[in-house]
């Protein structure tokens, strides 16, 4: 005998589908603003920005993968894309011959730092600004106990 399904109630619909469009809604406006001003899509963006917190702006690929959410082939795609753009070069790992370093060089950091102030103004038009410090707070929170809750910490 098959599982029950546990349908949404009206409230869980309302709450979903509200989720979806604004989760979209900002992303993409996110994305759209990267591309025509910096010429990346976000999650180049954020390879970029993990690189460059870094130590060196350098970080092995496995680890930049888990960091960004991302499938290690899906981030090697990415990061030749990056390095076809002379913004990231990968490197040998000097600790183990399978796994790769990514590095941030010199053009992708000036590229990111002209990119950083447009970027961080959309998120503050797109999110923040339609928020009080309260709703600030608590999607902080509700953010926090879903992603804790995906990744099973």
């Amino acid at each position: 005998m098959g599982v029950m399904t546990r349908w949404l109630n009206q409230d869980e619909q309302r709450t979903w589908r509200a989720f979806l469009a604004a989760s979209r809604g900002v992303m993409d406006a996110l994305d759209r603003e990267l591309q025509r001003d910096a010429g990346m899509p976000h999650a180049y963006y954020e390879i970029l920005v993990r690189l460059s917190e870094a130590p060196e702006r350098r970080m092995r690929m496995s680890e930049l993968a888990e960091l960004t959410g991302s499938s290690r082939s899906r981030l090697s795609h990415a990061v030749a894309r990056l390095e076809a753009a002379g913004w990231v070069r990968r490197e040998d790992c000097p600790t183990d011959r399978r796994g790769q370093v990514a590095h941030l060089t010199e053009a992708g950091f000036e590229t990111l730092a002209a990119a950083a102030p447009g970027h961080v103004e959309g998120v503050r038009r797109h999110l923040f600004d339609a928020l009080s410090p309260a709703q600030v707070d608590q999607l902080r929170r509700i953010s926090e106990t879903l992603a804790a809750h995906l990744t099973g910490s």
